[in-house]
């Protein structure tokens, strides 16, 4: 042992579990999955869904093993990326526990099953959560709204908005995830613009999807960039 433990106060074992913010969009509202918390602590509290760290395990693996049994939903197809540690004292009445926050984007997801430790999984209205005090257990509702900065701030860098659209998708839809992740509307003329001249964004279809009025949109899929260039900065949409 280092000599500058020994003796030591103030040091304990520490545990380590993972936690998901999962954001879909579903009837135009940005949504997050949360459980019921189906044991204490904050037993009948929503939370993300998350638990423990398995000895056998990397951090990855237990964020997909935690969806997977807490929601039944898997993990593989959606862009999944970590977004920081938390472990302020007092974060869990348990002890001390550090957890790994993961956020993952997926589009229009399926409605969840609850499972394990979790009594029910649903989605549930981001900016609702987020205006309600206490609205979710332990320090969730931080972990939200750090998630929601990262995925606002993502969108203006990278082609990760792709990943909210099922393909092939119109421009129409792919400025929609933009002005819901937002919160704020986009000049349609702009957007198309922007879209269609940056480099390796999107890839046209060469198909067509009729529409209810007009003529028929264009339809078009992720291209192989990952980084918009130029980026679409908020303060110049």
């Amino acid at each position: 042992m280092d000599d500058r433990l020994k003796g030591s106060t103030g040091v304990e074992l520490s545990l380590v579990t993972v936690d998901l913010t999962i954001f879909t969009i579903r009837e135009d509202r940005l949504m997050v999955l949360l459980v019921e918390r189906g044991k204490e602590p904050f037993k009948g509290r929503a939370a993300l869904p998350g638990g423990r760290v398995r000895v056998d395990e990397t951090l990855d693996e237990g964020a997909h093993r935690e969806l997977l049994e807490e929601t039944a939903i898997d993990g593989a197809p959606l862009h999944l990326e970590q977004i920081g540690a938390y472990g302020d004292p007092g974060r869990d009445p348990r002890g001390r526990v550090f957890t790994v926050a993961y956020l993952a984007l997926g589009p229009d997801l399926p409605t969840p099953e609850g499972g394990t430790d979790a009594a029910h999984a649903y989605w549930a209205p981001v900016l609702d959560l987020l205006d309600a005090a206490d609205a979710l257990a332990f320090d969730h509702a931080r972990i939200v709204a750090d998630a929601l900065e990262r995925t606002r701030r993502t969108l203006e860098y990278t082609t990760v908005a792709t990943t909210f659209c099922r393909e092939p998708f119109t421009l129409p839809e792919l400025r929609n995830v933009y002005e819901v992740v937002w919160g704020r509307g986009l000049d349609p003329s702009n957007f198309r613009r922007r879209a269609t001249r940056a480099e390796g964004f999107l890839e046209a279809t060469g198909d067509q999807r009729p529409q209810a009025t007009g003529r028929p949109a264009a339809l078009y899929r992720k291209g192989e960039a990952t980084l918009l260039n130029p980026p679409f900065l908020r303060s110049a949409s």
